[in-house]
């Protein structure tokens, strides 16, 4: 209706007898006043329009942006397929024409833009029938230098279930997320620590054996690489070992069924070494959570004996993943639960003082109250039901552990 209105105002206002009728002349002055103001206010009009539509364009580019962060790394067709899919899902309904996206992948980062054609309702009065409106993002992929320990229960009741056999494929599955995810190699760095009531290191270590107390000649001549918990406070610390002070040494103890843990993988990024670690993993022997995050602990410090953890520094991020099926119910001293359970709640407190953040696993059984407690944050502790499920929760930890954001 506007536009008639308008259209015949101009084809009076363009008619013969319009200028030459002299009792016109104030409504002439008028006409020609009032045309450079219409024509302002409809460029008015017509710019918050257009501003509309490219804020609802930047909304829909910007959750593209972290929707295709999360595919990362993918090839340019994928980029384009998705990208477009869920930019259209997450653009409302648009007056613009001839929409187009543009992904350009680049080191660690995504820049996308996106355009179309607005048809203006005003300002075509003066010429203008359509102008460009764009809007652009960038989104940075991958995150922080990483340091992962996961101390990982192998006891005996791991074999039930199929909880064993469940854990190994969701850790591999972890392991391929990282390694994808890292963009040089170095900057993700994990190490797998098994526990039972002890834990197990290479062989290696056995000479020098500066830091490891034997009972006999004997024991150190059988000695197959297991360690039981230090002597008390030291057993919840990350104390160096110092062979002038016996209680900061590594008693050796006998392996469960004959060495059936598997050794401590020290940090790396050696990746088919940590997936042979976690294949042979076997289950056997009681519960000493505590052994297993002091060793993850140890493993992500410089300290001997375990050295490959880096000092801590901003751009690099320390984690311990913890998982067990049951209740503590052996380590050096007792099979008392509370006060093993006491020793696991001092480590975990510790290493959470030392800036180390930890999830928390519970799968099926175990003391929910004291793995709640000891994750760094109530949505870093996941209570698993079946053993199903431990893949799920893996997937959402490694989700987790990527750094996503709009950074421009």
């Amino acid at each position: 209706m506007r536009n008639r209105r308008n259209i015949a105002f101009l084809t009076k206002f363009r008619s013969p007898r319009f200028w030459s009728d002299r009792k016109g002349n104030v409504a002439v002055v008028f006409a020609l006043a009032l045309l450079p103001v219409m024509s302002l206010m409809g460029a008015a009009v017509d710019y918050s329009a257009a501003n509309g539509e490219r804020a609802e364009v930047q909304k829909a580019l910007d959750a593209t942006a972290l929707a295709l962060a999360k595919l990362m790394p993918a090839n340019q067709a994928k980029l384009d397929q998705s990208g477009w899919e869920f930019f259209k899902a997450n653009l409302d309904k648009t007056s613009l024409t001839g929409l187009q996206l543009n992904i350009v992948p680049a080191t660690g980062k995504l820049q996308l833009t996106a355009k179309g054609t607005y048809v203006p309702a005003m300002v075509n009065l003066l010429g203008i029938t359509s102008f460009e409106v764009g809007a652009q993002t960038e989104v940075s992929w991958g995150f922080k230098r990483l340091e992962l320990a996961l101390a990982l229960d192998n006891t005996g009741s791991m074999a039930w279930s199929g909880k064993i056999v469940e854990l190994k494929r969701a850790v591999k599955e972890l392991l391929e997320k990282l390694e994808a995810a890292a963009q040089k190699p170095g900057d993700v760095k994990v190490a797998i620590v098994p526990f039972d009531t002890t834990v197990r290191v290479n062989l290696d270590y056995k000479s020098p054996p500066s830091w490891i107390v034997f009972d006999s000649k004997k024991e150190k001549n059988t000695w197959i690489g297991c360690l039981e918990d230090r002597t008390q406070p030291n057993d919840i610390r990350d104390t160096p070992p110092n062979s002038t002070d016996p209680a900061t040494l590594y008693p050796a103890a006998a392996c469960s069924s004959n060495g059936a843990l598997v050794p401590i993988r020290p940090l790396t990024y050696d990746w088919q070494a940590l997936r042979l670690t976690v294949e042979g993993m076997n289950p056997n022997g009681n519960t000493n959570v505590t052994i297993g995050l002091a060793w993850a602990w140890h493993a992500l410090t410089p300290s001997p004996v375990l050295i490959e953890g880096a000092v801590p520094e901003k751009d690099l991020e320390k984690y311990v993943i913890v998982l067990t099926d049951g209740e503590n119910t052996e380590n050096r001293w007792t099979t008392n639960r509370s006060q093993i359970d006491a020793r696991t709640r001092a480590v975990c407190t510790n290493i959470k003082a030392a800036g180390i953040k930890i999830y928390a696993i519970r799968v099926i059984a175990g003391n929910a109250s004291l793995l709640r407690e000891c994750a760094s944050d109530p949505s870093m502790y996941f209570d698993v039901r079946y053993a199903s499920q431990i893949s799920s929760v893996f997937s959402a930890i490694a989700e987790s552990l990527v750094n996503l954001h709009i950074s421009r």
